[in-house]
């Protein structure tokens, strides 16, 4: 086991599907930092601004970088975050599925909404890992998390952070987005320093509030797959899309698109 995490963070993330790494990247910061700005300089073609017209700030995300993004690679491939993901989801290998990048700027009151990671990707499997790590100092504008939500009957239907459009037509399958706050929901939420990392399941209904601080909130988000995920049709396109995958329903994630990362090649 490394570490950074004993049998406790084990049980607390397979119980309650999210739990506080400390440190993670802790080695890596300055790299990410370097690799935001990069990103933010040369957006990919899944780049988004997140604001409608009327609202103040800057919330920019982009994903799927870490090809084209030397920093996003090294860290990928070196920092502990595939085998910290792999022993966490009780998983005797760690894959890649893609990368994430989140910066809020100073002044940006619009909160990242509810949502599961899971319904807008076309991956199936119990053993799967989000990490969520801050390049800054954060306490207001932390990643907020539903403990247990990875374990309900229905998914979350997924819809359009800009728009608010439903994501897919068939609604029948999901359930709405709830209001955790209101409902009495048990909501993880951590002072954070920067390299420091949630590590959630992709089942885990999750939101972040705005950042009306003086002070930029940029995050870096990593998805890996374990042992048992497998390829899944959806009711419509997902995001990220990945055009041209080529594979069928129950498949393993290709090896070529998706590289093992744990244990190391």
């Amino acid at each position: 086991m490394h570490s950074l995490i004993t049998q406790a963070h084990i049980e607390d993330f397979q119980r309650d599907g999210v739990v506080l790494i400390r440190g993670l990247f802790a080695d890596h910061v300055e790299s990410l930092r370097a690799g935001i700005e990069r990103n933010m300089a040369e957006p990919g073609p899944y780049a988004a601004e997140n604001l409608k017209s009327h609202e103040t700030g800057r919330f920019f995300d982009d994903y799927c970088n870490w090809q084209r993004i030397p920093e996003f690679r090294e860290v990928i491939e070196t920092s502990p975050a595939a085998q910290v993901g792999a022993e966490l989801m009780q998983s005797e290998s760690a894959q890649m599925f893609h990368d994430h990048v989140l910066v809020k700027e100073p002044g940006t009151s619009k909160p990242t909404p509810w949502h599961q990671d899971g319904p807008y990707y076309f991956v199936d499997g119990r053993q799967t890992v989000s990490f969520w790590s801050p390049l800054d100092p954060v306490r207001d504008a932390s990643l907020r998390c539903v403990a247990g939500s990875h374990l309900w009957e229905k998914p979350v239907l997924p819809t359009r952070w800009l728009s608010e459009d439903d994501f897919y037509p068939d609604a029948d399958t999901y359930m709405p987005v709830p209001d955790p706050d209101a409902d009495g929901m048990r909501i993880t939420e951590w002072a954070m320093e920067p390299g420091d990392a949630v590590a959630f399941n992709y089942g885990i209904l999750h939101g972040a509030r705005g950042n009306e601080t003086g002070q930029r909130r940029r995050a870096f988000s990593l998805r890996l797959v374990g042992d048992d995920a497998r390829y899944t049709e959806r009711p419509g396109p997902t995001s990220p899309p990945f055009p041209g995958h080529g594979m069928t329903q129950g498949e393993r994630l290709r090896a070529d698109w998706f590289p093992q990362l744990w244990p190391r090649p």
